[in-house]
C-alpha cells in the first residue's frame, strides 16, 4: 500500500517552517556581533515592553523553558543587564527589570532586528504585508483553538 507524502514544493507548514528558519538565521547573524542571542533579545525586548515579568512569563514569551530562562537571567543580571531583587515582594514571583546597560544593549538590537524585518518585507507593499499579517494571526488562532473543526484521515 502506498501512500502519499506531503509535497514539500506545494506545502504551507514547510514554507513557513522554511521562512521561520531564514529568519532566525538573519537575526541571528545581526544579533551575534552584539553579542546576543535571540532569547537574548526577545527576553530584554519584553522586559522593556512589560517590566517586572517573571520567570515562567519571560520563558513562555521567549519560546524557551523556565530552567532555560533561569539561567539566562542569572548571566543577564551577572553583566549587569537586568535587575532582580533578592526576595519576592509577593509570593515567590522575583520581578526582572532592564538597567539602563540593558536598555543601551537593547536599543542596538532592535534596530538590527528591525533592520532584518524590513529586509524580509522590502517586496511586500503595505498592503500585502497587512494581507500577511492577518493571515498568520489567523492561522495562529486556527491551530491554537483546539479540535475544533480537525478533520480526521483515515
Amino acid at each position: 500500500m502506498s501512500q502519499e507524502g506531503v509535497d514539500l514544493q506545494t506545502s504551507l507548514g514547510y514554507l513557513l517552517k522554511e521562512a521561520s528558519s531564514a529568519l532566525r538565521a538573519a537575526m541571528e547573524e545581526v544579533l551575534r556581533p552584539l553579542g546576543m542571542s535571540i532569547t537574548h533579545y526577545s527576553c530584554l525586548e519584553l522586559l522593556a515592553q512589560r517590566p517586572g515579568l517573571s520567570n515562567s512569563e519571560l520563558a513562555r514569551g521567549a519560546f524557551v523553558t523556565r530552567q532555560s530562562m533561569n539561567v539566562l537571567l542569572q548571566t543577564l543580571e551577572r553583566d549587569g543587564y537586568v535587575t532582580r531583587p533578592t526576595q519576592a515582594p509577593v509570593g515567590k514571583v522575583l520581578p526582572t527589570q532592564l538597567t539602563p546597560s540593558g536598555r543601551a544593549s537593547l536599543e542596538k538590537a532592535t534596530a538590527a532586528v528591525r533592520s532584518v524585518e524590513l529586509r524580509m518585507t522590502a517586496d511586500l507593499t503595505e498592503t500585502d504585508q497587512s494581507a500577511v499579517f492577518r493571515i498568520l494571526q489567523s492561522m495562529i488562532h486556527s491551530l491554537r483553538a483546539g479540535d475544533d473543526g480537525r478533520q480526521t484521515v483515515e
